[in-house]
Parts: structure tokens; sequence; C-alpha cells
């Protein structure tokens, strides 16, 4: 049976953040945490052993697969910071638009320095992923 791999974990976000080895992304690392707890309310939480998570939802989906994911994300990746947030959430598009310089996935957004992005822009995108998952999957 298939077992997600991204589960909640006990492990230290500081300890992970201090584990990024370039000390630009480091330093970004720490500004994310802040803008991602202030901003979602939710204490930050490692998801396996490399996403830092606010908040978690439960989904379920009509094949059956169910798992528990965090609200909204990001980690410092080696190449690129990933920004996760709710895929098929609608102001999404409008809101990266203006976001900044940054690059899309299905569920990611990906940036290579705080810096070139519009934090209040991230700001919002926070919410409406939380907004858009809480209303979608009320279980949590």
């Amino acid at each position: 049976m298939y077992e997600l791999q991204t589960k909640e974990t006990d492990n230290s976000v500081i300890e992970f953040i201090e584990q990024v080895d370039s000390p630009k992304k480091r330093e970004d690392a720490y500004r994310l945490l802040d803008i991602f707890a202030e901003t979602s309310g939710f204490e930050a939480k490692m998801w396996g052993p490399s996403i830092i998570g606010f908040g978690a939802y439960h989904y379920k989906y009509a094949t059956g697969h169910e798992g528990d994911a965090p609200l909204v994300g990001f980690s410092p990746r080696k190449a690129k910071i990933s920004l996760y947030f709710a895929p098929g959430e609608k102001k999404r598009e409008e809101l990266l638009k203006v976001f900044g310089k940054h690059t899309t996935g299905k569920a990611c957004v990906y940036i290579n320095k705080v810096a070139d992005i519009n934090e209040d822009v991230l700001k919002e995108m926070i919410n409406e992923s939380i907004t858009f998952l809480t209303e979608m999957y009320p279980n949590k």
C-alpha cells in the first residue's frame, strides 16, 4: 500500500534551517519563517525531511487516497526556494502576476531569493491558500 512520505515530524525547524549550506538562503529561510508564521497564525512544523509547514488539513480524494498536509509551507532547497500553496486556489494566477520573479509547478512556486518577490503579495497568497483549503477540507 502507498504510504505518504510527507508527514508532520517532531524534528526541529531551527536545526533544519541551520543546516542550509548557503548563508543567504538560510537568512531567507528565517525571513520566510517569520512571514509564514505571522501571516498564518500557525506554529512552524517539519513535514518530512525538508518542508517547513504551517497548519494542517486532511484531504480525501474521490479515488479513496487520503492524508494530511500542511496548509502552506516552504522549503529552502539547494537550487531554489519552494513555496507551497493550495493547487486550484482561484486568485493564485492573478496574484502571481504581481508577485515578482518566480517559476511555478503544480502546487509549488519557486523563487531564488526573498528580495525577488513582493512580501505583501506573499502574505495574500498565504491567506488565500489557507482560506481555500479550510473551506474545501473543513475537517481538521
